[in-house]
């Protein structure tokens, strides 16, 4: 006997990508979660938890956005632990995570991917 498990995922509107400015985070309440937004150029827009990994604060869409290397991150405003924005990875401090979501943009709106 074979189980098969279906992963069942929702995208919801969160905003119109116009009214996000690049480099910034934005916080955006979709159902019964707080998530950063954070618009790092044109084309390119990611969806993190806004709570601190670290001290549970919902303060990450404050945080300060910028790169290692190639990778986009995100530093917590409160300790400035470095997260990359899209896989949660924490660069200062590997036993925290950041929670991500993937993202997508239709019709000018981003989405933002949840699992049903």
């Amino acid at each position: 006997m074979t189980s098969t498990i279906e992963r069942t995922t929702s995208w919801m509107a969160a905003c119109a990508v116009a009214d996000l400015e690049p480099g910034w985070g934005e916080v955006a309440l979709l159902g019964d979660r707080m998530v950063a937004i954070v618009r790092v150029d044109r084309e390119e827009v990611y969806a993190v938890d806004h709570h601190d990994p670290h001290t549970g604060a919902p303060v990450m869409a404050r945080g300060i956005v910028g790169s290692r290397g190639e990778r986009p991150t995100i530093a917590s405003p409160l300790h400035k632990e470095v997260y990359d924005l899209g896989t949660g990875e924490c660069f200062t401090d590997p036993a925290l995570g950041l929670r991500t979501y993937r993202t997508r943009v239709v019709g000018g709106m981003l989405q933002v991917e949840f699992d049903a």
